[in-house]
């Protein structure tokens, strides 16, 4: 299969495309990096005996391109500044195209939140989420009182997402060394994570990552950007898996205004995006078989 994206920055756009060989083992076959119709990169299987690509790479010096196998198990994006001396002003514009399109491909956090896992209590951790939301007791336990602002929002999305009244969602700790997730329905009863649907967890994960940032889940924040102009992309494979009309309707809503305040991007992958056509501050990508 092939796939591409687009990092705009200091460098303009700059793209990449890529080539990938799932079967009978994972490959990458085929890469391209380009910025404003010139090719910095590019890389083709040439002999699938060997585990390697040939690439060949801009220069501009007093040869047009340097040509080197790269390994055929890794982008060869990542490796340029490994391999290209920066001595040309092709071979800076080259590693300058190269670290604008891997910083932008750090921030991003996959994320397909695995209620089974999440109904679980887990010991007590660093406080990162992870992208199964396994660990989502452990960074309730965390976030509830860094910013009451921001819970008192995330609570109010559980509210409209999940069944019965919520006054606040909140872990506490169990015996063993273990913290567990619970929702406060007011009046002290409370309901363990353990007793919520499929799609209740699924969209209370969800919520929760949109509330947060590089900071509780588990990403390598790109230190060569000031925190402020940071922008974090969330990949949710299935976004709407487990969902009922309500709670993608209003997961949708609350994407978007999480969004449109610019330090967080999501990317959602489902199988009928009808319902999502149309909505403010959404984009529909139809992919063709």
């Amino acid at each position: 299969f092939r796939i591409g994206c687009t990092a705009d920055g200091a460098e303009g756009p700059v793209h990449l495309d890529v080539a990938v060989q799932a079967e009978p083992e994972l490959r990458v076959v085929g890469e391209r990096l380009s910025a404003d119709g010139v090719v910095l990169l590019e890389t083709a299987l040439r002999d699938p005996g060997r585990r390697a690509v040939q690439a060949a790479w801009h220069t501009a010096g007093s040869a047009p391109v340097t040509r080197a196998p790269l390994p055929d198990d890794r982008l060869g994006t990542p490796l340029l500044p490994l391999r290209v001396a920066g001595k040309t002003d092709g071979q800076r514009r080259v590693l300058a195209a190269a670290e604008q399109m891997v910083v932008a491909l750090r921030s991003v956090f996959a994320c397909d939140p695995r209620p089974g896992r999440m109904r679980e209590p887990v010991p007590t951790g660093s406080g990162r989420l992870l992208g199964g939301c396994d660990n989502l007791a452990d960074v309730l336990w965390r976030t509830r009182t860094e910013c009451g602002r921001r819970h008192a929002q995330f609570v109010a999305a559980v509210r409209t997402g999940c069944a019965g009244p919520v006054a606040d969602v909140l872990a506490e700790p169990a015996v063993g060394g273990v913290v567990r997730a619970l929702l406060d329905r007011g009046d002290g009863v409370r309901t363990g994570l353990a007793r919520l649907g499929y799609g209740e967890l699924r969209y209370l994960a969800l919520a929760l990552v949109l509330f947060t940032g590089p900071g509780v889940l588990e990403v390598d924040p790109a230190g060569e950007v000031p925190a402020a102009l940071q922008t974090l992309t969330v990949l949710a494979d299935g976004l709407d898996r487990g969902l009922d009309v309500r709670q993608r309707a209003e997961l949708l809503r609350l994407a978007a205004r999480m969004c449109d305040r610019g330090h967080i991007r999501l990317v959602g992958a489902v199988a009928d995006a009808s319902w999502a056509a149309g909505a403010a501050g959404v984009t529909v990508v139809h992919l063709d078989p």
